[in-house]
Parts: C-alpha cells; sequence; structure tokens
C-alpha cells in the first residue's frame, strides 16, 4: 500500500506531530510505501492565483477553472502543485493530518486543497463522487480538536463533529472519488496524561494499519440523481 500524508501544523512537537511519526513508523515498518508533505516543513504557499501556473489561457482575466482545465492540457501547472498532484495519483491512500480550527482546516490546508484539486486533473466533465478521478483510493481525516468529546456531539455545544467534518468528506474527498473513511479523532490531546495520549497513539497505529480493509462512510451515487443533480423521486 502506498499512502500519501498531508500534514498540517506548525509545531513539530504537537500531537499531530506525534500522529504522523506514529502512522509513518506503523506503516514502514508492516512493508508499505509513505510519502509525507509537512506543509509548514515545505512552506507551502497556500494562495490561489496565476502562481499555481505556468501556462497562461487569459492574461487580462483570471479565472481560475478555465486556467486549470488549460494548465492540465499543456502540462502547466507550477512545479509545487504538480508534485503534489502526482503524489496523489500515486497513493492508494491519502490522511489528511491536521487540528481543527475555527470548524474546519487550517488555512494552509485549505489552500492546498485549493491550489491542487484542479479541474481537469482531479475533477470535472462528470468525473466526480463515485465517478471521480481518484476512485479507488482510500481517504481519512486525522485530527484534533480542543475540546472534549461531549462539546462534539449531536447535543454538544459545538454540534455533531461528523457534521462539521462534512465539507471536507464529502464535498473534497469524496466529491474527487475518494472512497472515505470515518476520520480518526483525538479530543483535546492536551488535556490528556501522558497514559492516555500513548494509548491513543496506540490505537491510531491499529487505524493506520487498516486503512485497506475498514469499511467507508456511505455517500449517494451520482446515478440516483436526474440531470439538475437532484435525487430521483423512487417509485413504490
Amino acid at each position: 500500500m502506498r499512502v500519501f500524508i498531508v500534514h498540517a501544523h506548525h509545531e513539530p512537537k504537537s500531537f499531530n506531530g506525534a500522529m504522523t511519526r506514529e502512522a509513518v513508523a506503523a506503516l514502514e515498518g508492516a512493508g508499505h510505501e509513505v510519502k509525507v508533505s509537512d506543509l509548514y516543513a515545505m512552506r507551502f504557499d497556500p494562495v490561489s492565483d496565476r502562481r499555481n501556473f505556468t501556462t497562461v489561457r487569459d492574461a487580462d482575466y483570471l479565472k481560475q477553472q478555465a486556467e486549470e482545465t488549460y494548465a492540465t492540457e499543456h502540462d502547466g501547472f507550477a512545479p509545487d502543485i504538480r508534485a503534489e498532484i502526482d503524489k496523489l495519483f500515486w497513493c492508494d491512500a491519502l490522511i489528511l493530518q491536521f487540528p481543527l480550527w475555527w470548524f474546519g482546516l487550517p488555512a494552509i490546508l485549505k489552500g492546498w486543497v485549493d491550489r491542487v484539486f484542479a479541474l481537469g486533473t482531479l475533477y470535472g466533465g462528470g468525473r466526480w463522487y463515485d465517478r471521480g478521478v481518484l476512485k479507488g483510493r482510500r481517504a481519512m481525516c486525522a485530527l484534533t480538536t480542543g475540546g472534549p468529546p461531549p462539546m462534539f456531539s449531536e447535543e454538544g455545544l459545538n454540534g455533531a463533529l461528523e457534521k462539521i467534518l462534512y465539507p471536507v468528506n464529502h464535498g473534497m474527498l469524496a466529491f474527487t472519488g475518494f472512497s472515505v473513511l470515518e476520520p480518526f479523532v483525538v479530543y483535546a490531546p492536551a488535556r490528556l496524561d501522558d497514559a492516555e495520549r500513548a494509548r491513543q497513539l496506540g490505537l491510531y497505529r491499529e487505524r493506520v494499519l487498516a486503512l485497506q480493509t475498514e469499511a467507508t462512510l456511505s455517500y449517494p451515487k451520482v446515478e440516483e440523481f436526474d440531470e439538475r443533480y437532484v435525487r430521483r423521486v423512487r417509485s413504490e
């Protein structure tokens, strides 16, 4: 199995850093191949504009999707973007490793998605969801939160975590064809003692070693929708 980890935390000594090191050690120890994009260490630029491209379709008006399509057709992605796209096509499984910030991805990771998930290359022309370009690959969010589990329940103050992560799991990963796994979440690691932190890392080790076999989340299929992308009415 070839696993691509996109790591988005600025502090190597953080629990997110520990999770990525644990994943790499577990996977490589089991004979799998691993590539890591440590976005902060790479000084990855999250700003999406003409710097994404070496080609120019329209010099007078920047329409990102048009430029992405043109770059797809003319091998016109900037080297940093081309490298990340190549890693996505290389992998069998993708892990997004991040702290939950303001109910979403850290800006550097969202910028990675904005720049790398390019029209024409990773989606478009009816190639989305279960017909997506990256179909056959698996993806999982691995993350930490600042608050404890009750806050992220259906009755909790923050609401259910599955709803908070829906734009990522459904709108980014499933949209491009990935089969999406349940996220691995460590709640409030800063509040845990050393023994519990070690236990959580052990559980994470088990999860990454089961990437190939674990059941995935269920999302609607394209065929269940009509030409307006509205769910078809089922006849009794």
